[in-house]
């Protein structure tokens, strides 16, 4: 039988999930890019499962956005 997965993620889980360094996804919580809550009295962070899913999607956004803006020069073959 499969767990269900996790509803919160330590930075380190959401790194290893977007295959980046734990301070880059530390610089997106503290820029407010990343939806992130602080818990206890030493401050770890968790992400949601769910707002790390809607932060891809508008990932995934921006990048189609900029696709779209930026095309390629001299056409494709």
């Amino acid at each position: 039988m499969t767990q269900p997965s996790p509803r919160f993620l330590t930075l380190e889980q959401v790194a290893e999930e977007l295959s980046t360094s734990t301070a880059q996804i530390y610089a997106l919580v503290r820029r407010g890019e990343l939806p992130a809550i602080r818990l206890g009295g030493r401050g770890q962070w968790r992400v949601e499962r769910s707002r790390l899913e809607e932060f891809i999607a508008q990932l995934y956004d921006e990048a189609q956005q900029y696709v779209k803006d930026n095309p390629l020069a001299g056409g494709e073959d």
